[in-house]
């Protein structure tokens, strides 16, 4: 019988507890944790305040030392090999924290050559895991006000207009808000107690809720009543997109026209080259409808670009990258009072990333859409918090336009291989060697005038997912990421008087062939076996006409959501506890060495 001098010494490595930080453990090395029968996480978080104290091991999981033999090889060699990585990743980390190492002196938002700006500053950001998570900043401790409620704009009275049935439409000039110009983005935040790693600020809506023009997204000299629903504007062409995007699906809103083309047979004619006279109508002022992309231009009519499809009052025409086409029957006009509905129907997300990825087959994906596909969108949001008057921002780096999409409006004489001529397979589809031009089939825009289809003017969108967009090259931008913003939104042009009026739904004027209007409440309702459901659910849910209004509801869910990933992201890079970011005003957390109090998180400066 050996006794225990015959037995080798072994050297025993130090087993890591349960839950060890995510942003410790190497990106190539899967690992899972046991969750308990009531998925309860047995470690406690921000947003987790009653922990389970007492977790039940799993024998199917490597992380829980009490549950593994040391006569296990399969255990100890799958412990052993990234114990060490992640016991020093570990120390650095907490060296960093503790210290502060990596914020420069003087350093923090809006430290740039721009300082009336609160551009990132990469000395100031804290060290990140991967480049799955987003940037996160070191900033002054949040004001109380910064708890607040999230304001709306102030509304000034500018002028009274009289719409087609006989009332009266009262604009306002929107002041004392941040306008999405110079390649950035704005959106409301509020600091908030339940989110401390994220340093309390989070997304959040102002007045008023629900789907509407956006007034941050929107050119100047545009007037809006205080529904945001109504839109004009007393200069050339200004655009305004609405504060939703659509990403998938089929979807669908309408406007009328309150000021425009008058319903009157009078008017003057003017001669076009080389056709006969063309019919100029007397108008109140003009209007264009239609969706435009995040990079598309404010300061130009919707269509002007690639980034934006639109339709053009003067005889119902279709234009995209500013080329009219004819599109209504000749002597169809959009006038005062017609109701024009807009229908766009886009690929599912998971065949898109196909797409602009360069993964795509047509043989093999023809029937992509048939099976659900059940995968999460990785939204990266590198974003910073800033000040604007009496608001509190969140501000991101905007999707810049391309090279190649602008080459499309001013097609150059030497193709993609530098050959004379234009050859068919340079234009954009779906397997194009750029991914900017590629396109996504089953995509199309479909045009109602008062409830009648007037036709499909445009088929084969281009495709928004990164990398067929690109951030603005600039400190702190990062490519490849998508931050949930991107999409097709519903825009609208107005010019010199033209006014619009709005409805994203759930009840509308005309409503499209197969929308019905999601119920209030859930009735039971009895199946008829005879009846035949063409296609998969999966297929029908990507089919089925949508409003709008129901996609600003999911958009709030996904950004709620997104909030509490990156806070508990940021509290697994912390160590999986809370630091003390409020400058010692947190009893509870752990201190960690921040920018000086008395500091404040930069204002914005912005020409009216």
């Amino acid at each position: 019988m050996a006794t225990t001098d015959d037995v080798p010494k072994r050297q025993i490595t130090p087993v890591p507890v349960p839950m060890f930080p995510v942003s410790s453990i190497p990106q190539g090395i899967p690992q899972k944790r046991a969750l308990e029968d009531d998925h309860a996480p047995p470690i406690s978080s921000p947003l987790n305040p009653n922990p389970n104290l007492n977790p039940i091991p799993s024998s199917s999981s490597n992380l829980n030392p009490s549950s593994q033999s040391h006569d296990d090889p399969v255990a100890m060699g799958a412990r052993d090999k990234p114990t060490r990585i992640k016991k020093e990743t570990l120390k650095k980390r907490e060296s960093k924290i503790g210290t502060g190492a990596n914020t420069a002196a003087g350093g923090g938002p809006g430290n740039g050559p721009d300082s009336s700006r609160a551009t990132p500053d990469p000395k100031s950001k804290e060290p990140i895991p991967s480049e799955s998570s987003p940037l996160r900043y070191k900033l002054a401790p949040p004001k109380p006000a910064d708890f607040d409620p999230a304001r709306g704009p102030v509304f000034t009275p500018h002028h009274d207009v009289p719409a087609p049935n006989g009332s009266t439409i009262q604009f306002f000039e929107t002041s004392e808000h941040v306008y999405n110009k110079k390649s950035y983005h704005y959106l409301h935040c509020i600091a908030d107690p339940a989110f401390p790693s994220s340093f309390y600020y989070r997304q959040t809506e102002p007045e008023p809720y629900g789907p509407h023009i956006s007034f941050e997204d929107a050119s100047t000299h545009m007037y809006l009543d205080q529904s945001g629903r109504h839109v004009t504007t007393d200069k050339g062409f200004r655009m305004a997109r609405a504060n939703v995007a659509v990403r998938e699906g089929t979807w669908y809103w309408e406007c009328k026209v309150t000021r425009g083309i008058l319903k009157a047979e009078s008017g003057s004619k003017t001669v076009s080259s080389g056709k006969d006279a063309a019919y100029q109508p007397e108008s109140h002022g003009h209007v264009r409808i239609g969706f435009a992309r995040r990079e598309a231009s404010l300061d130009a009519p919707v269509g002007f670009d690639a980034y934006s499809y639109g339709l053009r009052d003067v005889a119902g025409q279709k234009v995209h990258l500013s080329r009219p086409k004819e599109f209504f029957p000749s002597g169809e006009d959009i006038r005062e009072g017609d109701v024009i509905g807009l229908e766009i129907r886009l690929p599912s997300e998971h065949l898109h990333r196909k797409i602009v990825q360069g993964q795509y087959n047509p043989a093999v994906d023809l029937n992509e859409e048939e099976e659900p596909i059940l995968e999460a969108t990785n939204i990266i949001r590198d974003r910073i918090p800033i000040r604007f008057k009496a608001h509190i921002y969140f501000e991101k780096i905007d999707y810049h336009v391309t090279k190649e999409l602008e080459d499309l409006m001013n097609p150059s004489p030497v193709g993609a291989s530098g050959q004379a001529g234009n050859r068919s397979s340079d234009k954009p589809n779906p397997n194009h060697a750029i991914p900017s031009l590629r396109t996504l089939p089953k995509s199309y825009i479909k045009v109602y005038k008062n409830g009648v289809l007037m036709g499909t003017p445009f088929t084969d969108l281009l495709a928004f997912l990164p990398p067929a967009s690109k951030p603005q090259a600039q400190v702190g931008a990062r490519e490849g990421k998508d931050d949930g913003m991107l999409g097709y939104y519903p825009a609208i042009s107005v010019f010199r008087g033209g006014a619009v009026q709005t409805n994203f739904g759930p009840d509308f004027w005309y409503p499209p062939p197969g929308y019905a209007r999601p119920p209030t409440d859930v009735e039971m309702m009895d199946t008829d076996e005879d009846t035949v459901h063409v296609g998969t659910p999966q297929q029908r849910k990507l089919d089925k006409p949508r409003a709008v209004a129901d996609r600003y509801d999911e958009q709030i869910v996904e950004d709620i959501v997104a909030d509490i990933v990156d806070e508990v992201d940021f509290w697994m890079q912390d160590g999986a506890r809370v630091l003390d970011r409020t400058g010692g005003r947190d009893e509870k957390a752990e201190p960690v060495g921040i920018a000086p109090a008395s500091e404040e998180i930069k204002e914005l400066v912005q020409d009216d």
